[in-house]
């Protein structure tokens, strides 16, 4: 299905649930508006209760998943039992934290370590005893007026495996962390000393000598000074009141649908391979995603000091095991292989990969062969995840994706009506391909000297392709 054809036709006239549907793509979608989707751009959690906790460079907004979940789920079943909301690229849990508060059942997938504790952190957050918390960050604040006054020989070690440009934090500042980590790895509840990593790991960087802009680089190469001191555990503990007074927010809202009973599983797995085993017994009503977008951004790279520093990974090959089960891989990683081969038979993205591939030639890797296996690699796992979630969904059972269209070597993909034809080649009915931001940043990957081929004038937008598993 086309971008500029009507969506669904006039099925609207036979569905209720495909006229609400419609409903939701009915306005423009760059403002908030009562009668349409509002806009998905992520920045909107960053003042939000609980999503707020952990900086992320992609996803939707909490309003956005509101607004599907209201459309698909105006009241519960019939028999009363909760629907089952999944996101198989789960990322920090914005799906599956507003999915919880509605009383839904949750299922999430993310292969990135340190995304996953944060997502399975978030959605235990509401449960926890206030109680024992508070006491846990005055006595680290006490901790720390010692390690102030007279210097603690920690019992905690900078990562062995973990490597840096510059030295990631200055002397005195990693002597502060190296004990803030011992107090951390005190804390006997699991639930409390999860909370307190995910906090340090939301807040490492500010005192560190590197920054994101958006990609991690050094602080002297973004222009600002190196952090030779400072109070990290005042930092620390300033995000936690941050979170204590979120999780009362959220104790104090009243969502009477919030059980503990309900299930709310967040798995550090590939969802391609070990969703059929972990959803078995357990259909989907709803799925709501955005996987990776073809922009090459680096989730691993850009969390491997979370990763070394909360002892998430402890060598280089568990972050290459990432990168090589990450949805769509990354260029760095398929460059130099051999062409891959399609698995996908679709006519018209074979062409535009050939035309990819005959750019630059004399680059090698560089130029259109290098990024034409990292197109070729994308949309093989694509054809894969449709495939994996036609065999998840329940019959009727609605996927929600968003994905952004990318512009690699001046050609323009447009990723949302290709995943629309990989969805129905894997057997599951695409109800629309809807735009739901018409213009978005993120355009690094057509400005850089290293990837540019023939300008291109294409805008860079975001849609929500829905599919449908059929009765059968």
């Amino acid at each position: 299905m086309k971008r500029d054809e009507p969506p669904l036709g006039n099925i609207r006239r036979s569905s209720p649930l495909m006229a609400r549907q419609l409903d939701l793509f009915a306005t423009g979608t760059d403002q908030p508006t009562d009668g349409g989707l509002r806009d998905p751009a992520f920045a909107e959690n960053k003042a939000l209760p609980i999503h707020r906790w952990v900086p992320w460079i992609a996803g939707y907004s909490a309003g956005f998943v509101d607004d599907v979940l209201a459309t698909y789920f105006p009241r519960n079943s019939a028999d009363g039992s909760p629907p089952v909301v999944l996101d198989p690229f789960a990322g920090v849990g914005t799906t599956l934290i507003q999915a919880m508060l509605r009383g839904y059942q949750t299922v999430g997938f993310e292969i990135n370590p340190y995304a996953a504790l944060a997502a399975q952190v978030k959605v235990r957050a509401p449960f926890l005893d206030l109680s024992k918390l508070k006491p846990l960050i005055d006595a680290l604040a006490g901790s720390s007026r010692k390690w102030q006054s007279k210097p603690k020989q920690a019992c905690s070690v900078a990562p062995k495996g973990f490597r840096s440009r510059i030295p990631f934090f200055s002397p005195a500042i990693e002597q502060q962390v190296l004990c803030i980590l011992d107090f951390i790895n005190s804390i006997e509840v699991e639930d409390l000393r999860n909370l307190f990593r995910i906090a340090f790991g939301s807040v490492m960087v500010s005192f560190s000598n590197y920054t994101y802009e958006p990609s991690l680089s050094t602080r002297p190469g973004a222009g600002k000074p190196l952090i030779e001191k400072g109070d990290a555990a005042a930092i620390l503990m300033e995000k936690l009141r941050q979170m204590i007074m979120d999780i009362e927010w959220v104790q104090a809202h009243g969502y009477p649908h919030l059980h503990l009973s309900t299930s709310h599983q967040v798995f550090n797995a590939n969802f391609m391979t070990t969703a059929e085993r972990q959803l078995s017994g357990l259909p989907v009503d709803l799925m709501i995603t955005s996987p990776p977008y073809m922009n090459n951004y680096h989730y691993v790279r850009n969390t491997r000091p979370q990763l070394y520093w909360l002892s998430l990974a402890d060598a280089s090959s568990a972050l290459k095991q990432l990168e090589e089960e990450n949805f769509g891989k990354f260029w760095q990683n398929v460059r130099t292989a051999i062409p891959l081969e399609p698995r996908f038979t679709d006519s018209k993205l074979h062409l535009l990969i050939r035309q990819l591939q005959q750019i630059r030639i004399e680059k090698g890797p560089y130029g259109g062969l290098g990024w034409a296996n990292y197109v070729t690699a994308y949309f093989n796992d694509a054809q894969r995840f449709f495939g994996v979630l036609k065999s998840v969904l329940k019959p009727r059972g609605v996927g929600l994706i968003v994905v952004g269209n990318s512009i690699i070597q001046g050609i323009e993909f447009r990723v949302d009506e290709f995943f629309s034809e990989l969805a129905e080649s894997e057997g599951l009915i695409v109800e629309g391909v809807h735009p739901i931001r018409q213009k978005r940043v993120g355009a690094s990957i057509t400005q850089s000297s290293v990837r540019r081929g023939e300008r291109n004038g294409a805008t860079l937008y975001e849609s929500a392709v829905i599919v449908r598993r059929s009765c059968g």
